[in-house]
């Protein structure tokens, strides 16, 4: 919490048109619509009375009661959903769409008014922004998402996150209206190799844990199977897998993916089967958990290059319509436009649901990616049902790109790439703001890959400088020449060194220590090479 105070105490700006005590925050992911009054409606220090905690939904009311004082208050708080007495003069201000909610900041009174439960608890969640700075603005929000399903599939090839780094994610993706996380990691054996067995009760106790601790935050635990690799095209195995999913339902979950990607021996004819064992497991689970969520499937030609004309209209025609279909773009690694929604949709005659390769790095494993996440069309949102970033296998590092993901999805129209990694670095590091930046600046590109991704402005300063530098040395002005770069190598350094010794987001470095340790020691030979350079020009042996 501490950490999130310090983000949004970093976030918020002093509006020179409002007195000068007026105090405006920046929200992310950026609301639909944002109205902000001239007059301050309290101080932050305030405490709350709460109307309509009774109907309210709870984790909304849980969450303001984390946050705030509501103990002898004196500013009101009416809070519900739509139906509830509470809230129903603002009724019809809740905007019609799933999540959605209406958020007044008035003077010594606030209304959270959501079109569910969710819109409530993101409701709450902006509110607790708005409420950072010791000031609180009047203001007035209409909100809801872009995209239905928004966050994270944990689907790269590596080690699979720890139950920390699973429980650090679930929590910012509360904080950032992110509302789906699928489970999927190739080295969980009973996720794959060992699918038709049940998890051991250690790790069956884990995965209650996860389911938990999502419902709390808004999020649906999507837990993925993935049989391809040996499955029997027979009744057996059939029943192994609707008994495997109703083992995982006692364990609290209630949403599932079927996964059918990366099979070596697959030529893509068994469309037609995987279509209708999708049917039937949906059939199989509704009889007993008539509250199970629609089925996902990630096909096995799950991008335009390795398509051909028979599989993904097989899935088309045959599977349920409410079974969502991964699809990663015209490549396996790819930003999604336009035209990749339009030709897909029209083979799975529904709308896809993007599996983003980005930032993966299972195949350039020494980088990680700290850029920009851009690329991606901002006139897609009514194409998708939905929308997930596979991550690197750097939990932490990876809320990074995340942010940003759950900005797109959230406001798809206003999203901007730049602003968007501007505020997330602030988000992870709000006191060492700068350094992390320019640690990030210098582990933006991919390098040569075998899937072609490479994101542009790697190391901007560092280029300046070397652009100085080569225009001194032509000039024969060696001094000059070597002063520039040599700045660089010692911020390397300097960078480096605060960052492997800062107590802010530990985790985060110590994830990241060997490139923290690479990053100093391309600075050290930087500096060596321009002492060499210095004691030539002394002649100084």
């Amino acid at each position: 919490m501490k950490r999130r105070l310090l983000w949004l105490a970093a976030l918020f700006f002093t509006a020179t048109t409002l007195t000068l005590n007026a105090q405006v925050v920046k929200i992310y992911p950026i609301p639909q619509s944002i109205a902000w009054g001239s007059e301050t409606a309290f101080e932050n220090s305030a405490s709350f009375t709460i109307t309509g905690e009774a109907d309210a939904d709870a984790d909304a009311v849980n969450l303001f009661k984390k946050n705030f004082t509501t103990t002898d208050g004196t500013v009101e708080l009416v809070i519900g959903e739509r139906g509830d007495a509470a809230v129903a003069a603002y009724e019809s201000l809740i905007p019609a769409k799933a999540e959605g909610y209406y958020l007044a900041v008035e003077k010594d009174k606030v209304v959270i008014a959501g079109n569910d439960g969710s819109g409530t608890y993101y409701g709450v969640q902006t509110f607790t922004q708005m409420a950072s700075q010791p000031n609180v603005m009047c203001a007035t929000v209409t909100d809801y998402p872009s995209v239905p399903q928004r966050g994270l599939v944990e689907g790269y090839y590596g080690n699979p996150y720890s139950e920390a780094d699973r429980m650090g994610l679930l929590e910012m993706f509360g904080e950032m209206k992110m509302n789906v996380y699928i489970y999927g990691p190739k080295d969980d054996a009973y996720h794959k190799s060992k699918w038709r067995e049940e998890y051991p009760a250690d790790l069956a106790k884990k995965i209650t844990e996860y389911v938990n601790v999502a419902k709390a935050n808004k999020i649906e635990f999507m837990w993925a199977i993935h049989p391809g690799e040996d499955i029997q095209w027979n009744s057996t195995d059939r029943a192994n897998i609707v008994n495997k999913l109703k083992a995982m339902c006692e364990l609290g979950v209630r949403s599932f993916a079927v996964f059918w990607d990366d099979l070596w021996n697959d030529d893509g004819s068994h469309g037609d089967e995987q279509a209708e064992l999708m049917n039937y497991i949906a059939a199989e689970l509704k009889k007993s958990y008539p509250d199970v969520k629609p089925l996902t499937i990630c096909p096995t030609q799950y991008n335009r290059g390795w398509a051909n004309s028979i599989y993904l209209p097989a899935l088309g025609d045959i599977m349920n319509s409410d079974i969502n279909v991964m699809w990663t773009g015209n490549s396996v690694v790819d930003m999604i436009n336009y035209s990749d929604m339009t030709w897909i949709n029209n083979q799975i005659k529904r709308k896809a649901y993007i599996w983003l390769n980005y930032p993966v790095s299972d195949y350039c494993i020494n980088h990680i990616l700290m850029g920009p996440t851009y690329g991606n069309d901002l006139t897609i949102a009514d194409m998708l049902s939905g929308f997930v970033s596979n991550p690197m296998e750097y939990a932490e590092a990876s809320k990074l790109s995340l942010f940003s993901i759950g900005d797109y999805t959230w406001n798809m129209p206003a999203y901007n790439a730049d602003k968007s990694w501007e505020a997330a670095i602030e988000y992870i590091m709000p006191k060492s703001t700068a350094e992390f930046r320019f640690f990030c600046e210098n582990n933006v590109d991919l390098g040569a890959n075998t899937h072609g991704l490479r994101r542009t402005n790697e190391s901007p300063e560092f280029v300046k400088a070397k652009q100085q530098y080569d225009e001194k040395i032509a000039a024969g002005d060696y001094n000059s020449a070597y002063a520039a770069i040599g700045a660089q190598f010692d911020k390397f350094v300097s960078v480096a060194r605060k960052l492997a010794t800062t107590d802010e987001a530990p985790a985060l470095t110590q994830e990241i220590e060997p490139w923290i340790k690479c990053f100093e020691y391309i600075g050290l030979r930087g500096v060596s090479l321009v002492e060499m350079n210095n004691a030539l020009l002394a002649e100084n042996p």
